[in-house]
Formats: C-alpha cells, structure tokens, sequence
C-alpha cells in the first residue's frame, strides 16, 4: 500500500502527494493527536498546540497573513508523516527531502507558492523560541542560549483535542489569504 488514509477518508501518498486530498480539517484534527517531543515530555503537548502557539507569536509580532499561515501549517506534513525528533531527523536525508517537498506542496495549496528564504527564516526563529519554552514547561530544561524574547506568553494548559483541533481550524480561517 502507498497512502494512508486520512482522517476525512482521503487515500493520501506522502510521497507523491495530490494537493487535491489535502485537506486543513486532516491537518487540524490530526496535529493535536501528536505527541511533541516523541512523548518525551512531562505532560501531552500536542504538534497542534505548538503549531498554534507559533501561529499566535507571529501574528503578536505584526508579521503579516501569509507568514502566520505559514507559522500554523510549518509542521503539516507531521499529520501525514509523523514527527521525528530534530536529533535523528538531522541525520535523515531521504526523509527531510520528502518532508521539504511535502510541505512546498502544502504551502503552495494554502498560500499559493512555497515559503521565500525570509519567510522561512521568520518562522523558524518564532519555531526555536517556542521550542525553548516546549523544553522549559514540559521538561523543566534550560535549553542553550538566553531566554528568547516573545511578543506572547506561551499557555501550556493541556485541552482536549476537539478544543485544540477548533481552534487550530479558526486561526486558519482568520488568516487564511487563498
């Protein structure tokens, strides 16, 4: 078999993806379902729950619709090829490849081109802040460097999926710019 079978019913290949089955309510209910940090965390914190704290740092800091978009949807392709922790994934070739190019085509079906080089070194800075703080309340670890600055304080309540998975669907709405 070459797909998985997504959430709404979709046959979808990760590998040669259709950006005609891709699908936001996929996204938005499979994200909160996945553990951050390989479930190597005091406590359930979801890849939606972060995705949305980035989404949420980066409209604080006036950045405009598409990059927040973008900060929401930068882990996506994890709905449809799962998360792997950045000190293997750094050593997987192949599989960032895929990634890479899954995500362009996501990026492409809601923002209409992949990211520029800007954008993505936008949302990576918001993404390595929000990662501090991931380590420091779900971990209790001081994670390298200073204390990042961030326009927003991190709320680190645990939800129920349903409430995360609604939310995760009402920023993409908000900002939404195709």
């Amino acid at each position: 078999m070459s797909y998985i079978t997504t959430y709404t019913g979709n046959h979808f290949d990760p590998i040669n993806p259709d950006p005609e089955l891709i699908n936001i309510v996929d996204i938005a209910h499979a994200l909160p379902m996945i553990c951050r940090g390989n479930g190597q965390v005091s406590t359930f914190w979801s890849v939606g729950e972060h995705c949305i704290l980035c989404a949420k740092e980066a409209a604080a800091r006036g950045y405009s619709n598409r990059v927040i978009e973008g900060a929401l949807l930068h882990d996506a392709s994890e709905c449809y090829m799962s998360d792997v922790p950045r000190p293997l994934k750094q050593f997987m070739t192949v599989y960032k490849e895929q990634e890479n190019h899954l995500l362009d085509v996501l990026y492409t079906k809601f923002l209409g081109s992949p990211l520029d080089e800007q954008e993505e070194k936008l949302i990576k800075e918001i993404d390595d802040a929000v990662l501090w703080y991931d380590m420091k309340y779900l971990l209790g670890e001081d994670s390298e460097g200073d204390k990042p600055e961030t326009c927003m304080v991190p709320d680190y309540t645990v939800r129920a999926f349903k409430d995360v998975e609604q939310e995760y669907l009402e920023i993409f709405e908000k900002y939404k710019i195709l």
